[in-house]
This record gives structure tokens, C-alpha cells and sequence, in this order.
């Protein structure tokens, strides 16, 4: 064991963010990911959208330095009373533990609520591996002290994979869509590594909007106003409503992060006749712009997939951004450029014959999904001779 990680004497559990300072947060996300900024986690607690009446109760685990207290490693946590709001979808395990006579609610999840978006988990100078174990074996023993079921991460990079693997954790697999950016300077060139027939239908689709007289508008930083956050929430209500019956984030999230962290932010916003008729709200990491949520009043045929995928592959183009990540599932978004990545996540459940089933599932689980992969890339839409640079 190193002499940092022996200074530290304590991992203590928080039940709200406003226990840390945004600065000693911040200071741990090495790589300035949005979802696992002070000011994102923050909106989502003061606006209502985590925490009471939620099902997702804030728990977050930090380390600290002897002496100083300086902050040296955290762990996002939220006890969850269902499986909402995850996409990692658990719930055939629930309904097998408890047709077992098990309680499989609560229980714990590292992840960052309502964003499907891989991401750090464990924060902590990785230089100091032993950090990150003494966060995890904490997370385990307050599992089994409260007699809770399980503990999960969601969306983890390929260092956190790792460690978790090192200490017994469980891999799942999945697949998500994302747009490379194969050194394009403009869309047409991006168009121009399609397939003849893929590009023509892309050109088709865009123009059948600016033919009903559609214009957007990319909006970032100050240009973002109180009025254009009214709007979108309006159209991500209406959205949420008509698919799934009620929306995770409140309106005022929308608003807190339009004022502490718009130049993270990217907002296209569709105007027909003078009225705006839909939105899509972006965020703007150090090489990445993530898609995540969307909304409109007005159902046009290719309006989505303007708003949400063709003006972020311009968005990205235009700042020399690397990937676009367009969320979770959606197999129509590959004859729009994304193509199937890989996704993990990790799970501990407490009793050892549950874990048994469980993991004998995901071996399962995981060659249908490498096999739909390969499916999937086989119909890709880009030209045979130029195939676009995997990122990932």
C-alpha cells in the first residue's frame, strides 16, 4: 500500500451533494465529464428530480486524508426502490428473487440518474488504485449490513471494468450507437463516406423539413434563455407523456442548468412559421457531444432525426469534436451514421446462488449481444472502400 493511501482513515456516507464543495468534487473528475460535474449532480438533487418520493435517495461515498480531510476519492450511489430510469434493465432479476422469497428493493446503484452516457464512476487519483478498492469494499459492506440485495454500476469505462472485474464484480454487456468523426471538415464530407443510396435518403430527409420551412438553431452558453428552457420542457413533457407516462426531470432542473452550466450546453431548437415545435438538449464534453433528451409539439416526418441526429454530427463537425453519443437502443440511427459500441456495467448481488443464475444469464446474455452486433454492422451505411476510424 502507497503512503497516500494509507493517510486514509475514513469512507463516510452522504445523503445530499451539498455535504462537498463543487471545487473538491470537481477536482476529481479528472476528465471534466458533464454528467459527473458538481453543477449536473447538484441540479438534479436541488430541482426534485433525485431524492425524495423519487426512489432514487442520494448516498454518495467519499475518502478522505488524514489530517487535512482533503478530499481523495468519491463514489456516486443512490439507493433505488425500483429499476426506473437505469436503461440497464434488471428487472426479470427482481421478479426472480422475490418469486424466490427474497427482497431484491431496495438496493444500491453507482450511475448517473436518467443519463444512459459510460462515464467515470469511481473518482479518485488513479495513480492511487487502493482508493478505489477501500470505496468498493465500503459500498459492499453497506450492502450487507442493511441486508440490502445488490450493488450495480452503470455505463463504466474500460478502467473501472477492470477493477471491478479484479475484485469479483460481474460484467454485462450491451450496445449503444455512436458517430465517429473520421476527420470530416464539413457534413457533405461525412455524407460523402455514405453509400450512394444512404446518402440520398439522408439529403432527402433534410430537405423535406426546409421544404415545410423548418429552420434550427444551435444555441450554446448566453444565447440559451429562460423562454427557449420553458419551450423545451414543454416539448420533452410532451414527448415523455405520449411514450412512457411521466417525465424523470422537472423544470426546474432545465432551468438550473441552463444558469450553471450552459457553456456545457447545447440546444437545437426547431422553428416552423415563427414558433418553435421542438428541441434537443445536448451536453458538450472535452471530445464528445452527448445526445440525451428530446421533445416536440409537432409530429413531421424526419423532424427527430434532424434535430437530434443530423444537427449534432454538424454541431460536432463545426467544434472538432470526435463522437457524437446519441443515448440508449434505437436501431434507426445506424443508416444515420452510428454504429454499434459496446457498453458495460457491473453488478455485486449478496447471495451467492442468485449471482450463480445471474451469471450464468450474462454469459448468455453476452453472445446474443455480440452476435446482434455483428448483425448490425453488416448493414452499416458507409461505403465499402471508406469505412469510418472506430473510436471505441
Amino acid at each position: 500500500m502507497d503512503e497516500l493511501a494509507a493517510q486514509i482513515v475514513s469512507i463516510t456516507a452522504h445523503t445530499t451533494l451539498t455535504e462537498f464543495t463543487a471545487e473538491e468534487w470537481d477536482r476529481l473528475n479528472e476528465t471534466a465529464h458533464p454528467f459527473l460535474s458538481y453543477a449536473f449532480l447538484s441540479a438534479l438533487e436541488q430541482s426534485g428530480s433525485v431524492g425524495e418520493q423519487t426512489g432514487w435517495d442520494v448516498l454518495f461515498l467519499a475518502a478522505r486524508e488524514e489530517g487535512s480531510a482533503l478530499l481523495v476519492g468519491a463514489l456516486p450511489v443512490y439507493v433505488k426502490h425500483h429499476s426506473y430510469g437505469e436503461y440497464v434493465f434488471d428487472h426479470s432479476w427482481a421478479h426472480a428473487f422475490e418469486r424466490a422469497g427474497g427482497r431484491y428493493y431496495p438496493k444500491l446503484l453507482s450511475a448517473i440518474p436518467f443519463t444512459p452516457v459510460p462515464g467515470p464512476r469511481l473518482l479518485y487519483d488513479r495513480r492511487q488504485p487502493e482508493i478505489a478498492a477501500r470505496l468498493l469494499a465500503a459500498l459492499e459492506t453497506l450492502a450487507r449490513q442493511n441486508q440490502i440485495s445488490s450493488a450495480h454500476m452503470n455505463f463504466i469505462t474500460p478502467s473501472d471494468r477492470k477493477t471491478l472485474e479484479d475484485r469479483g464484480w460481474m460484467i454485462r454487456t450491451g450496445v449503444q450507437f455512436h458517430w465517429q468523426n473520421n476527420n470530416y471538415h464539413t457534413f457533405d464530407d461525412f455524407l460523402a463516406s455514405l453509400s450512394s443510396r444512404k446518402r440520398k435518403t439522408l439529403r432527402k430527409e433534410r430537405q423535406s423539413l426546409y421544404q415545410h420551412g423548418i429552420t434550427f438553431h444551435q444555441l450554446t452558453g448566453a444565447d440559451i434563455t429562460s423562454d427557449h428552457w420553458d419551450r423545451f420542457y414543454q416539448f420533452y413533457l410532451a414527448t415523455i407523456e405520449k411514450k412512457w407516462g411521466g417525465a424523470y426531470l422537472t423544470e426546474a432542473f432545465f432551468h438550473q442548468i441552463g444558469a450553471s452550466m450552459a457553456e456545457h450546453i447545447l440546444l437545437v431548437m426547431a422553428e416552423k412559421d415563427g414558433q418553435m415545435i421542438a428541441g434537443a438538449l445536448n451536453f458538450v464534453g472535452q471530445d464528445t457531444l452527448y445526445g440525451r433528451n428530446w421533445g416536440c409539439i409537432e409530429e413531421i416526418p424526419n423532424l427527430h432525426f434532424e434535430t437530434c441526429y443530423y444537427q449534432a454530427i454538424d454541431f460536432a463537425i463545426s467544434r472538432g469534436l470526435t463522437t457524437v453519443e446519441a443515448g440508449a437502443q434505437g436501431l434507426h440511427k445506424v443508416q444515420r451514421g452510428y454504429l454499434p459500441v459496446y457498453t458495460y456495467s457491473a453488478h455485486w448481488l449478496a447471495d451467492d446462488n442468485f449471482a450463480e443464475a445471474v451469471s450464468r444469464f450474462l454469459r448468455q446474455e453476452q453472445q446474443a449481444v455480440e452476435q446482434d452486433a455483428r448483425s448490425i454492422e453488416a448493414i452499416s451505411p458507409y461505403r465499402q472502400d471508406k469505412p469510418p476510424e472506430q473510436g471505441k
